[in-house]
């Protein structure tokens, strides 16, 4: 299983949100993780489609856009357009999480799935067939920063229902993820690891060395 690494710009430097982007491709990241928050779902204010679309020239990595906004539905098209290629959703973000996954294909997009941590993986059990992405937090969302809730047996479990469709379906972790927590998520099934303090901390000449550590290279 090869683990890949999604670097969270939202812990980047937001003067220099193009050169960071170009940097952390270079260091070896797999995927560019942007997070959008809109103050309103989770207590955050973020960035919108113009920045995607701004950023999107500065790399040709899997552009991974988490959206933690509510209601969700209007700015798919939005954020597809700006050039994401996963666009994740929360199940409390709409009224029909089947549709909105439904409109992300249907736009050509990845389609993902967050689930925080108090939302149990009963909430996609009818949509596995829709997912190419599921998204565990172990941090309630909202803030860079915050330290790593140990739900290994919540990862795992996700990597059963994983495994019992038969279809390729990454596993994502973000929250608190660190050189120490990183190995517990990949053990209990995790793919892809987002990490945005971990790697931007120390500054761009310890990007690639950051993420090397992280994937346990």
């Amino acid at each position: 299983m090869s683990i890949r690494i999604a670097p969270s710009i939202l812990s980047a430097d937001f003067a220099r949100l193009g050169e960071e982007v170009r940097a952390i491709d270079a260091a070896g990241a797999d995927y560019i993780h942007i997070d959008v928050m809109d103050g309103h779902f989770v207590p955050n204010l973020t960035i919108g489609p113009a920045v995607v679309k701004a950023l999107r020239p500065h790399s040709s990595k899997i552009f991974d856009v988490h959206l933690m906004i509510s209601p969700v539905d209007p700015f798919i098209k939005d954020f597809a357009d700006a050039g994401a290629d996963i666009i994740t959703v929360h199940p409390e973000a709409g009224a029909h999480v089947h549709r909105t996954l439904q409109t992300i294909k249907a736009l050509g997009k990845k389609a993902g799935v967050s689930l925080n941590p108090s939302t149990p993986l009963s909430a996609i059990s009818h949509v596995m067939d829709l997912v190419d992405l599921v998204l565990i937090m172990t941090v309630n969302p909202g803030f860079g920063g915050q330290s790593f809730i140990p739900l290994l047996d919540k990862i795992s479990e996700a990597r059963k229902m994983i495994a019992a469709t038969g279809r390729a379906i990454d596993l994502e972790v973000d929250g608190g993820i660190t050189v120490q927590t990183a190995p517990q998520a990949i053990a209990a099934g995790a793919d892809v690891l987002v990490a945005g303090t971990a790697v931007f901390k120390q500054g761009p000449d310890h990007y690639a060395s950051s993420i090397k550590a992280l994937r346990g290279d």
